[in-house]
């Protein structure tokens, strides 16, 4: 029979920091990932301040340093004839007053082979998470597919413990049949590349299109772009020439009229179903929920990986005792939710504000930026009072109460051959 002590559902950067802290505990671990890589297209790519110090906590800040990467320090918004900053993380405390903007399988196989010098630390790839297992009336281990091309080969692992990172889509905890509350979003979002050429403008983006509000990520040599569209109109939309994307793109932002062509169909925009929810309880005996398995994010602010980081941290320090002794509780996991929930009930409210009040308008057309002779008053407000720009940068840039890595696994820097 299969066994560990922890097993993580799920490779994202929730999962892999929880498996590598409770390793370095001396916990056994199992991560399953269903992919046999990391290697995905439109992922977030953030990685804060908060989650930059925990990577020089963890002896891996010189390697992460090693990574490609771009630094965002400022939020700009395009008006009529001007760019204007918002936000200013250079005046941020702390060492790294920036948001790196770091390709995520980077990220991971940073994680990954940090985990794979520990010798509690066990990453199975092509795994994909199907079922729980019941065992003497709570969560005993997954039951799982290996992926090989055909049917696959099943099995399963028992575990004192799982613990959920498998996203917004989570099999797990549909199949805990956990209480949720849900709120509705307005919008879904798409995400696609464009060329960038060295006259651009460099950093993050904002734009307000035609009813199409859009966010433009500095990569280097393209564009990485998110806009919203109206829930649930994706394949309406998709009745329609690509070309008209990108029409309506340029005239907002004319010195992307040269790209027109950049989109030849469809398949080159992905699509992300937006969900706002939280569980109403993390946890059943024998399996804890985190990220946005246990609280699926908007992308308003781009906060939901750095949430989901300071929640595998948190469970770390929290469940490491009670798993290196063979007896984690259902209490033991409550601790969990209790420690990270004012954090995540403000981020979510905040979204919950933001989504009726900027851009339900502006997928309505009506907020038109960069067609008013001058920005509304509150931009024009925050760029006079430079203090005032702390604030959104704050928030963006280090969250709410962030989580720093426990004593046991902490480390000397040290090298893992990526560089």
């Amino acid at each position: 029979m299969e066994r560990t002590t922890c097993c993580v559902v799920g490779g994202g950067p929730a999962g892999m920091v929880c498996g590598l802290l409770l390793a370095r505990a001396g916990v056994d671990v199992t991560v399953l990932e269903k992919h046999g890589d990391f290697l995905r297209d439109f992922r977030g790519d953030t990685v804060h301040p908060t989650t930059i110090e925990l990577l020089d906590d963890l002896g891996l800040g010189e390697e992460f340093a090693r990574l490609p990467q771009s630094r965002l320090e400022q939020v700009l918004v395009p008006t009529r004839g001007r760019i204007l900053r918002v936000g200013n993380m250079r005046a941020l405390p702390g060492k790294y007053k920036y948001v790196a903007m770091v390709p995520q399988w980077d990220f991971l196989d940073l994680l990954a082979v940090a985990g794979s010098a520990e010798s509690h630390f066990t990453l199975r790839m092509n795994t994909e998470a199907t079922g729980l297992i019941p065992e003497d009336g709570k969560v005993g281990g997954v039951e799982y597919r290996v992926r090989d091309g055909r049917d696959g080969v099943h099995g399963r692992l028992h575990a004192d413990l799982v613990v959920a990172c498998d996203g917004r889509h989570s099999i797990l905890r549909a199949a805990a049949a956990l209480p949720t509350r849900e709120w509705r979003t307005p919008m879904d979002v798409w995400w696609f590349r464009l060329p960038r050429r060295d006259s651009d403008p460099r950093g993050l983006l904002p734009v307000i299109t035609r009813g199409r509000p859009m966010i433009m990520i500095d990569r280097g040599d393209y564009w990485q772009c998110a806009t919203i569209i109206r829930k649930g109109s994706d394949a309406e939309y998709r009745q329609r020439p690509i070309s008209e994307l990108l029409d309506t793109i340029a005239e907002a932002v004319p010195w992307l009229a040269d790209r027109a062509d950049a989109l030849r169909s469809w398949d080159e925009v992905k699509l992300l179903d937006v969900r706002l929810d939280r569980l109403r309880r993390w946890h059943t005996d024998g399996l804890l929920c985190i990220g946005d398995a246990a609280h699926a994010m908007s992308p308003v602010g781009g906060v939901g990986i750095n949430l989901a980081v300071q929640d595998a941290v948190a469970a770390a320090r929290l469940l490491a005792t009670p798993l290196r002794r063979g007896a984690v509780t259902a209490a033991d996991l409550a601790k969990v939710r209790r420690r990270r929930l004012p954090a995540t009930v403000l981020i979510q409210g905040m979204q919950r504000f933001l989504h009726p009040a900027a851009l339900r308008p502006a997928l309505e057309g009506r907020i038109e930026v960069v067609r008013a002779a001058k920005p509304p008053k509150m931009i024009r407000v925050v760029t006079r009072v430079p203090w005032l720009q702390r604030i959104p940068a704050y928030l963006v840039a280090r969250g709410v109460r962030p989580e720093r890595a426990p004593e046991f696994a902490r480390r000397a820097p040290i090298s893992s051959g990526l560089g």
